[in-house]
């Protein structure tokens, strides 16, 4: 990790797992090995003992800040005067494309609605918010596709002030990763959940300084915690490699799939185009739009080689 997170001034306190996994001895795991199979994404895998060791402990520690956040909320009300709006509590997931995002976010979501009064806890990714592969087409835009340009991002944001604002049966664009792209007319109705966890690669990106289009909002001004999910990448590159090579196998070989001619290639060609396109459009949104967001998170969690959490950096109050 950088010298950011490790010189004596960092904003963070770095917390080897080793210490980390004390913590868990302090609060219950309701998850079983099913659930764990169950939630796990493609090529990342996790297990019962790390969730254990790691999420169970992450989870007390979020229920504390939802806790204080909303109690926070609470006395502001009363001091006002006003009448409580039920807001929730929303949670931003970052990182690199095949870091593990999504099972992080699907096991959050799992802990979190066992969290005592806070049963109903939504889970959407920004991948409903990217903008239709004609639009990308017509704007020149598919080989940058998942970088922020590539996004409705006023759609997000104003998804994002209207859940905080309270307002109801808000809809979310659907995404077929099979299709590779955005379903026309089919959404997801997000209803004044509890807690809301954003899971995306950009959902960091700090207010563009920009007066062409008038928005000065970032979707991170709608977090009340954060987090994101870190590997050296080299590690990266290689789970996205295997990544690749399961879903020749599998999602490619639907007719449907809109890489469904990579099905074909052999080992060696499919590892050669996995690589072509990591370095010509993974590897540089990370290094330029990704990465650089890191240092906003509220949590870091830094992965090993092996998909292992092996430290946590908690940014101090």
């Amino acid at each position: 990790m950088s010298s950011f997170f490790s010189d004596s001034h960092s904003p963070y306190v770095r917390i080897p797992s080793e210490e980390w996994r004390k913590l868990a001895k302090t609060t219950e795991l309701p998850l079983t090995d099913a659930d764990i199979h169950h939630l796990a994404s493609l090529g990342d895998p996790v297990d019962l003992a790390e969730v254990d060791a790691i999420y169970r402990p992450l989870s007390a520690l979020m229920q504390m800040y939802g806790r204080k956040t909303m109690q926070l909320l609470a006395d502001e009300n009363a001091f006002l005067n006003r009448a409580d709006t039920k807001t929730p509590w929303i949670i931003g997931i970052a990182g690199s494309v095949a870091v593990g995002k999504s099972t992080a976010a699907r096991l959050l979501q799992e802990l979190m609605k066992r969290w005592p009064q806070t049963p109903n806890v939504d889970l959407i990714t920004t991948d409903g918010y990217l903008l239709p592969n004609h639009e990308l087409e017509k704007q020149q835009l598919m080989e940058r596709k998942g970088f922020p340009e590539s996004y409705d991002r006023h759609g997000l944001i104003n998804f994002l002030s209207a859940i905080k604002a309270g307002e109801r049966n808000l809809r979310v664009p659907m995404y077929d990763h099979v299709t590779y792209d955005v379903v026309p007319d089919r959404f997801i109705t997000v209803d004044q959940p509890d807690i809301l966890i954003v899971e995306g690669l950009n959902v960091l990106q700090p207010p563009r300084l920009s007066t062409t289009d008038g928005e000065f909002r970032a979707v991170s001004d709608y977090f009340d915690f954060s987090i994101y999910l870190d590997a050296s990448e080299e590690s990266l590159e290689q789970w996205y490699i295997e990544r690749f090579r399961k879903l020749r196998a599998t999602a490619f070989t639907d007719e449907r799939s809109f890489f469904k001619n990579y099905s074909h290639l052999s080992d060696e060609a499919a590892e050669s185009m996995a690589r072509e396109i990591w370095h010509a459009i993974n590897l540089p949104n990370l290094r330029e739009n990704i990465a650089p967001t890191r240092t906003r998170a509220t949590v870091v969690l830094h992965k090993g080689a092996d998909h292992v959490i092996d430290e946590i950096s908690l940014r101090k109050l």
